[in-house]
């Protein structure tokens, strides 16, 4: 593989390693700026805010400019909003400051998956996109617990500090070693839309949103599943974290390989197996055991098929690659939204911590249904074109024998 993946996958990391250490340091934030926990939740609702307002728009403003420029110009604005994170004196200043650290984030996948698929032959394209997203991966199991564990002995503004250095080296990183990108030609809005009224584009983002809901259904709540069901003290939840997010890094590594065989299939077969971890895990969860085992299962097939759905987005919207791309990046967010939602509210129901965890197998089913009719809108044409063969066929035979 092009040494230019490490580049995106150090990116990768770093924007990883924003997103999600939030969660782990809320508590210090929150007492730090004299704000509740509810209120300090806000920063982690605006970066996601700013993730799904910043990858369309962002993408959309720099159509016409070369790849690299935008891969770079996005490092520097991320590496802006976490420095700013890192210093922000109100409550106020730093709900911005997330707000703007989250804009450059699908805008950079987007970008970076397209330019991650153009560095390496056609078979190989899912593949080159799952090691940059094995920098997001590998992000919670090095990353997340790294800056919460500085930010608990130093002060949550290291935290931050360290990510925005992160930034820099990822910006050092991208301009040395990817290569220069040609500039984009013959592109327009009206162009860049056009692949939205296709079909197949809504239904890959509709398996985003219930397929990858299941996984933050369970993500946001497995904090007190195991400190409450399984009986896991809290400091032993830090290592099952990283478990779920070494399970992550696997299953990214192995969708790749698959995803270039054959995506659709991939994307079957994890759907399926996210939907069986997360129905096995209601069961599971009361076993100090097993429950790590479903823990590391369900990171795995949750994200082992988002190359293929990278993939089946850069085949679906040609005219666009980016912007599909960098839209599947919002739709995650939406996805995380809803799964944290939905699963709130069936324990809010008095259904249990481990309810979450069927709600997410549903979910996953309802994502695999979406699936099931996209990859029948492929064979469709196929049938209609042999059936016309037939029918030609068939016309021939019967001049002749006339």
């Amino acid at each position: 593989m092009p040494i230019a993946l490490l580049a995106l996958a150090i990116a990768a990391f770093g924007i990883g390693t924003t997103e999600f250490v939030m969660m782990g340091l809320l508590p210090e934030v929150a007492a730090d700026l004299h704000v509740s926990i509810p209120d300090a939740g806000g920063y982690i609702s605006l970066y996601a805010l700013g993730v799904v307002i910043g990858a369309p728009l962002l993408t959309v403003l720099g159509m016409r400019a070369r790849r690299k420029t935008m891969l770079l110009s996005m490092l520097v604005l991320f590496t802006v909003g976490n420095l700013f994170s890192a210093f922000a004196p109100t409550h106020e200043l730093l709900l911005g400051a997330r707000f703007v650290a989250g804009l450059p984030h699908g805008t950079f996948f987007g970008i970076g998956a397209v330019v991650a698929a153009s560095l390496v032959a056609a078979d190989k394209r899912a593949q080159a996109i799952s090691m940059m997203f094995i920098g997001l991966t590998v992000a919670n199991i090095v990353g997340v617990p790294a800056g919460t564990l500085l930010g608990q002995a130093l002060g949550w503004r290291w935290a931050f500090g360290l990510v925005a250095v992160i930034g820099v080296v990822a910006l050092a990183a991208v301009a040395a070693l990817v290569p220069a990108q040609p500039k984009p030609t013959d592109v327009s809005l009206r162009g860049e839309l056009r692949a939205f009224r296709r079909p197949q584009v809504w239904l890959a983002f509709a398996v985003v949103v219930f397929g990858f809901a299941a996984t933050f259904s369970f993500y946001s709540y497995i904090k007190p599943v195991l400190t409450d069901v399984t009986g896991y003290s809290p400091t032993a939840v830090t290592p099952l974290l990283a478990l779920f997010g070494v399970g992550m890094t696997v299953g990214t590594a192995v969708g790749g390989r698959l995803a270039d065989r054959n995506p659709m299939r991939t994307l079957h077969v994890f759907l399926t197996a996210l939907a069986a971890s997360l129905g096995l895990f209601v069961f599971t969860a009361h076993s100090a055991v097993l429950a790590p085992i479903t823990v590391f299962l369900i990171g795995a097939t949750g994200f082992a098929a988002i190359p293929s759905i990278q993939a089946r987005i850069l085949d679906q919207a040609k005219e666009a690659p980016a912007l599909g791309s960098a839209s599947i990046q919002s739709t995650f967010n939406i996805a995380n939204s809803l799964g944290a939602y939905l699963g709130g509210l069936v324990i809010a129901a008095g259904l249990g911590l481990t309810a979450p965890s069927w709600v997410g197998a549903l979910l996953a089913l309802v994502g695999l249904a979406f699936a099931l009719v996209s990859g029948w809108l492929d064979r469709r044409p196929r049938r209609t074109g042999l059936v016309s063969s037939h029918r030609a066929e068939r016309t021939a035979e019967s001049v002749d024998v006339r």
